[in-house]
């Protein structure tokens, strides 16, 4: 039970629900009420199907590159720490999000499902995981069901975003989302040091 808590909450700071609040405010600004709930449910609705993609294609392509555990604990964590150093360090995943909109019209997909939701460190995380040489099939599919519920929640989250922003404000969501980078960092450590144990361990029993 505390492992699954535990993922839950690490796939909520990699997701960053309250990060996308402002994201998803900018790119539905110039649409009516109704047509930005309909944004929100497809975003989310794209943004899981990506990473169920990811779930379930991710370990075969690792497998078919010859990509050893060690190798990709270690990149992985080295892409997820990068990418948590910038929700600390940088302007923060809103504002940068926020600046990529171009198109107002396609903004369903992007910024708003990817990389808001279904960001780079998202797409990782998910595919860490659910690694068939660590998880059973029953902990990948409960990942799995975790990964549906933190993108419901921010599916929720963003029918309520106008809210949200009131309750919390921006210079709140900016807070929440460089302690959602710190959680994440700590992660991508873990993962970091869990491959060079591995890798060191194996070259020490050859």
């Amino acid at each position: 039970m505390i492992e699954i808590i535990s993922t839950f909450f690490f796939l909520f700071a990699v997701l960053d629900p309250i990060g996308s609040v402002p994201v998803y405010l900018e790119a539905t600004k110039h649409f009516d009420q109704k047509y930005k709930k309909k944004i929100a449910i497809r975003a989310s609705i794209i943004a899981f199907s990506i990473l169920f993609t990811f779930i379930l294609l991710g370990q075969f392509v690792l497998e078919g590159m010859e990509i050893t555990l060690d190798a990709f604990q270690i990149s992985g964590g080295l892409i997820l720490f990068l990418f948590a150093l910038t929700m600390i360090f940088g302007e923060g995943k809103p504002e940068s999000e926020k600046h990529g909109i171009k198109d107002y019209r396609h903004v369903t997909i992007f910024p708003v499902a990817i990389p808001s939701i279904a960001s780079p460190g998202a797409i990782m995380a998910v595919v860490l995981l659910t690694d068939n040489h660590i998880y059973t099939i029953k902990e990948q599919a409960i990942t799995t069901l975790l990964v549906l519920i933190v993108v419901l929640i921010t599916m929720g989250i963003l029918l309520l975003a106008s809210k949200v922003q009131k309750i919390i404000g921006e210079y709140g969501i900016t807070v929440i989302s460089k302690v959602m980078g710190m959680l994440l960092a700590s992660y991508a450590i873990q993962s970091i040091l869990s491959g060079l144990y591995g890798f060191f361990n194996k070259h020490d029993l050859g």
